[in-house]
């Protein structure tokens, strides 16, 4: 699990090419966007397509639950997870 933490963590910081941050300076359970790691809804949108061409998952941009899944990294790797399952 944690080489898919620092697969997300690796495509945040390359995909929003966030220079000064490390995949060491992103806690996995602090919130991406507000007051944590800072990220606005464009990001969210960017991160969003990135997340479906490397893992092949399913995304509702109008989903709460899909909103819930990108509050953190755990909620993130977790959302990947289950829909590789399947």
């Amino acid at each position: 699990m944690s080489n898919l933490i620092n697969e997300i963590k690796h495509m945040i910081i390359d995909v929003l090419v966030l220079e000064d941050i490390s995949i060491d300076d992103i806690d996995n359970d602090a919130p991406l966007f507000g007051d944590g790691l800072g990220l606005d809804s464009i990001d969210a949108l960017e991160l969003g397509v990135a997340l479906k061409k490397r893992y092949h998952i399913q995304l509702n941009a109008e989903s709460e639950e899909t909103k819930q899944h990108f509050r953190s990294i755990n909620s993130l790797v977790a959302l990947v997870q289950s829909q590789q399952s399947v």
